[in-house]
């Protein structure tokens, strides 16, 4: 188990879509990492560079987050993402 510290939220990518909305079988390649994941750890927030953070996510949410953010990680044979909450955009509900 991996136990962010801060602000730092640990994410797992939602499988990407195997068809296009028209149909279109896409391949392997040719699928684009989604930027939807579900929560699996969240930090205690707290103070981060002298600012006070609430945590807004919580273990089980499925978020959008920013493109380019955060480190891949593997843990366990499975691919994490570690992300600060501000990369996270949204809650999908």
């Amino acid at each position: 188990m991996i136990r962010p510290l801060g602000d730092r939220v640990v994410l797992k990518r939602l499988e990407a879509e195997e068809t296009t909305k028209s149909g279109i079988v896409l391949t392997g390649s040719s699928k684009e990492k989604p930027q939807e994941a579900e929560v699996i750890a969240v930090g205690p927030g707290g103070f981060v560079e002298g600012n006070k953070v609430e945590m807004e996510v919580k273990i089980g949410d499925k978020v959008l987050f920013s493109k380019y953010a955060g480190t891949e990680v593997k843990h366990e044979g499975e691919e994490v993402i570690v992300v600060r909450q501000s990369d996270i955009l949204a809650i999908v509900e």
